[in-house]
């Protein structure tokens, strides 16, 4: 709000109506003005936040826009009663797309909403289209990790395979190459990138032999041994230097039918959705349940983001029971909605579970919380 102007009288130096040109309450005004407009400009200036916000919801055993989430050929598949949502967050800003101070101050006292730094969405150095491309490719992998978790789940044999598709440091460079395939790790076979990371571990720092398979041309992979070293990693295990992608020989085709949502978070509800439509009756009865959580293909779940949003999303549509990763426990406590029972769960067996009990009348209530 702008001050009135002082009024000058006749027995002031100047003439009367005209102000000195050092008049106190010209620079008042003067100050005044410019600090209110450089404070109307500040409250336009682009931030380093993000707005997490509660974002569409899917029954993975439902459809959108008529297609169905999930479709299985190569095995019976059976419709099921239950509900299973997965859940999505919506961000606000960062990259090119920064957020101003009002966005910001809206969010701080809306309770649906967190505010975070960017760094935590879009690392420093990462562009707006180069995240959109990571999480579009994670969900990729997400998928194709929750057929492996959840045909390890029902005791489905199928073939892993980790190849080479780039390097992270040069420990390895001169005797790997892109597309190189690893068969063995000292004569064991290699089944998955857990398996890898625990023969990695306990072999230690000395060299090992690798037996890879090597493209050498159509048709023409070659098979050969070689010498790999490994590097202790930040987090205490060790490394091989190299980029590695997951492919599966799955005995099934599962296709997903679900568009412009990235990130790994869906993968725990899609195997359970996978679980349900291989086995016959409905794996949660009528109940509608929702969660949230990455997936391996071991079964072991992963925490994600958002989590305070998903829970939101999850009672609004109805979901009476949330399944929540463990390590996420903290940002659920004094979160959770009134009527909504969450669950935790570390690994897809223990999820599996929880859905059998509920559809057989047991209390989620009674069952393992994070508070």
């Amino acid at each position: 709000m702008y001050e009135q102007e002082p009024v000058i009288s006749a027995s002031d130096s100047a003439p009367t109506g005209a102000p000195g040109k050092g008049s106190p309450g010209v620079r008042r005004t003067s100050a005044g003005m410019v600090a209110l407009l450089l404070i109307g400009v500040m409250m336009f200036l682009p931030t380093n936040f993000v707005i997490r916000s509660p974002g569409p919801v899917l029954n993975t055993l439902g459809e959108v826009d008529g297609t169905e989430l999930i479709t299985i050929e190569g095995a019976k598949s059976y419709e099921s009663e239950s509900t299973l949502d997965m859940l999505t967050v919506f961000v606000q800003g960062g990259g090119t797309n920064r957020v101003t101070i009002p966005v910001v101050l809206e969010a701080l006292f809306n309770p649906t909403k967190d505010i975070a730094p960017e760094e935590t969405v879009i690392p420093r150095g990462v562009t707006t289209d180069e995240q959109s491309e990571q999480n579009d490719m994670q969900m990729v992998s997400s998928q194709d990790q929750s057929v492996a978790a959840a045909l390890t789940e029902l005791g489905y044999d199928f073939k892993t395979w980790l190849d080479v598709a780039g390097f992270a440091t040069e420990t390895n460079q001169s005797v790997l190459k892109e597309g190189d395939r690893l068969l063995k790790f000292e004569g064991k076979d290699i089944t998955s990138l857990e398996q890898l990371k625990a023969d990695l571990d306990k072999h230690g720092e000395a060299p090992a032999t690798m037996t890879i398979q090597r493209p050498g041309g159509k048709d023409n992979a070659r098979q050969m041994d070689v010498e790999v070293s490994t590097t202790l990693g930040d987090t205490g295990n060790r490394q091989l230097g190299v980029l590695l992608n997951t492919t599966h020989d799955f005995p099934i085709d599962v296709k997903f039918g679900v568009e412009n949502i990235g990130g790994p978070s869906a993968g725990m509800m899609f195997a359970l959705a996978i679980i349900d439509r291989l086995t016959e009756g409905s794996l949660a009865g009528d109940h509608h349940i929702s969660g949230t959580g990455s997936i391996d293909q071991a079964g072991n779940v992963g925490p994600i983001g958002g989590i305070a949003q998903k829970m939101v999303s999850a009672k609004k549509e109805g979901a009476t029971v949330f399944l929540a990763p463990a390590e996420n426990c903290s940002e659920v406590v004094g979160r959770v909605p009134d009527g909504l029972d969450v669950v935790k769960v570390s690994t897809l067996h223990e999820a599996r579970e929880v859905l059998e009990k509920v559809a057989g009348g047991a209390d989620p209530a009674s069952m393992a919380t994070c508070e």
